[in-house]
């Protein structure tokens, strides 16, 4: 059974929740990002919902759980809940926590996970677990800079409103980790994009589903898909759905090209096959046809390239192209790409014949050792 104390958390508290914490929690679980990523939250949440909150949290430290308000520590105001599950059949404990949407921004979230799962270690715990949804990249983000190691994702563990299952990012601590704030290997854009005033770079998100199917439907686009054909749109959906959270994991940054006139939806472009140790990644590239022709995938390569050389460890980009697509060839060259070789056979092609794969690299400029 874990104590029942106060918890100092830097910049705020954790201490136990009262009756009088009801009115702040039924305002914070009107919040759209509550309601969108904690299923289990009743809607409309009521000042009874928040009275059966808080005497289910008895019942979870009766059965060796831990549950907290996350506080101010001057004023005592109620800002967030947190709390670990009883343990598991294995000794593990899960960890989960809501954070006020007036109480974001400052590190609460973080500071809070960081302290309970210490203090979770110090009372005999062996292993803390942590569960976030896909598409809840702000909860991924608190595991990683809680010093949790992302373990991979867990299919159709999360039941949702409509009935449906949703899937869970894996994260967990042990007591043998050093803790240590985890950077990712791809890091955000500055300022959530990259512009050379005339292109646009974005993350992909599931709001652009809808463009993203329209151009991997193209006839010229699916031509060049591995392996070739039409995309399914279901996968596509959870493609767009997924791109943060791989972008968090490090294994592929996927953007939207955009006229940075209008913002209109020009292309995609992708950091893929992201490999750490080589300090590799591949780069791919497509246009909707109105846009073609006016240097904008020259631009988007160059851009994202020069993203990955000064804000990453990456060290060579390369691409693979059909050796008769010349247009591919030209934008290469002109974002300073040299060709490299020919791998025969390389590729699958349509009805089980095989393509060759034009290659080209680019290098970090001095071609030296980063800071990363």
């Amino acid at each position: 059974m874990f104590p029942r104390e106060t918890i100092p958390a830097g910049p705020v508290v954790l201490r136990g929740l009262t009756p009088g914490d009801a009115g702040a929690i039924v305002r914070a679980c009107a919040d759209p990002e509550i309601v969108r990523f904690v299923p289990a939250v009743p809607v409309p949440y009521t000042r009874d919902d928040a009275s059966a909150f808080l005497k289910s949290s008895e019942r979870e430290w009766e059965a060796g759980g831990a549950v907290f308000a996350v506080a101010d520590p001057d004023t005592g105001a109620w800002l967030g809940n947190i709390g670990l599950k009883p343990p598991g059949p294995r000794g593990a404990v899960e960890i989960g926590y809501l954070i006020a949407p007036w109480a974001r921004g400052r590190g609460a979230a973080t500071a809070a996970t960081r302290a309970l799962t210490e203090w979770a270690f110090s009372h005999g715990t062996h292993r803390v677990d942590l569960l976030a949804g896909v598409e809840n990249l702000a909860s991924q983000r608190v595991a990683l800079a809680a010093g949790f190691t992302r373990e991979g994702v867990r299919r159709g563990d999360e039941p949702l409103r409509d009935g449906s299952r949703g899937d869970l990012v894996s994260f967990a601590r042990l007591r043998t980790d050093s803790g240590e704030r985890i950077r990712p290997y791809l890091p955000p854009l500055p300022g959530g994009a990259l512009s050379d005033g005339v292109v646009r770079l974005t993350p992909l998100t599931a709001a652009d589903a809808a463009d993203r199917l329209a151009l991997e439907s193209l006839p010229d686009v699916m031509a060049h898909h591995v392996p070739p054909g039409a995309p399914d749109p279901a996968e596509n959906e959870e493609f767009c759905r997924e791109a943060g959270m791989l972008w968090l994991a490090g294994s592929r940054a996927e953007l939207v090209i955009r006229d940075a006139a209008d913002g209109a939806f020009a292309g995609s472009i992708q950091l893929a096959m992201v490999i750490p140790p080589l300090g590799q990644a591949m780069t791919g590239y497509s246009l909707r046809p109105e846009f073609r022709g006016r240097g904008l995938a020259t631009r988007a390569v160059n851009l994202l390239v020069e993203w990955a050389f000064t804000s990453t460890a990456l060290a060579r980009v390369v691409a693979g192209t059909d050796p008769g697509n010349t247009a591919s060839h030209r934008v290469l060259e002109r974002a300073g790409f040299t060709r490299d070789a020919v791998l025969h056979g390389f590729l699958p092609g349509p009805g089980g014949t095989r393509r060759d794969d034009l290659q080209w690299y680019r290098l970090r400029p001095g071609g030296g050792q980063t800071g990363f």
